[in-house]
């Protein structure tokens, strides 16, 4: 089992945004915070507050990935060449669990770090079962042969309220997902702004 250090519902009722998208989301509903004084935290953010919460927002979407993680995605986004808001995003589309969400393959971004991590996609033909694992330009994901009827997997499949981008070449029928290229920001289909400029900001600060 994946650990997750926070209900993905928490974190949206916390960000007062519904980051995913999903129809369930309580914020369709309640739009305030979780918690005992949720409907009093309302006092305007300071420029370190906005980029904290853009921070978290980010990092909450990618299945709220560890600190550790994040900060090292920031850090090589910082090294490479361009825009290093542009590369955070390229960089954390390029994890295989943002792949496997993204391809249809599973519901939720936290349903894919499981997958992965339970050993069901495979990776040019080789099983992968680390979330993290970088994915090159070119490289086929598919879900594996004994996996493809798994109610998760049918389920994620028929689900309306996203599309696949135009970044992967997918194959339904198949179970199969090449990656195309690495997208810029304006071409990851999040539902909400995210501000990839303030989390380059909160870090160098």
């Amino acid at each position: 089992m994946t650990k997750r250090s926070e209900a993905k519902y928490k974190i949206d009722r916390r960000m007062g945004q519904n980051i995913w998208g999903r129809p369930k989301s309580p914020v369709n509903k309640r739009e305030y915070g979780p918690g005992q004084h949720g409907q009093r935290r309302k006092g305007k953010l300071s420029d370190f507050g906005t980029q904290l919460r853009a921070k978290q927002k980010l990092k909450g979407y990618y299945a709220n990935i560890s600190e550790r993680q994040f900060y090292a995605v920031y850090v090589e986004a910082t090294r490479l060449k361009g825009d290093s808001g542009e590369n955070l995003i390229g960089l954390l589309e390029r994890r295989l669990d943002a792949v496997v969400y993204r391809a249809k393959f599973v519901p939720t971004m936290f349903a894919a770090r499981q997958f992965i991590n339970h050993g069901h996609i495979k990776v040019n033909g080789k099983r992968v079962n680390i979330a993290s694992y970088k994915v090159k330009v070119g490289d086929v994901i598919e879900v594996k042969d004994a996996s493809k009827q798994l109610a998760l997997v049918l389920e994620a499949n028929q689900l309306a309220e996203r599309d696949t981008p135009d970044f992967l070449e997918v194959d339904h029928g198949k179970q199969t997902a090449k990656f195309v290229r690495v997208p810029n920001l304006s071409e990851v289909p999040f539902p909400v702004q995210m501000e990839p400029h303030l989390i380059i900001e909160f870090y160098s600060r």
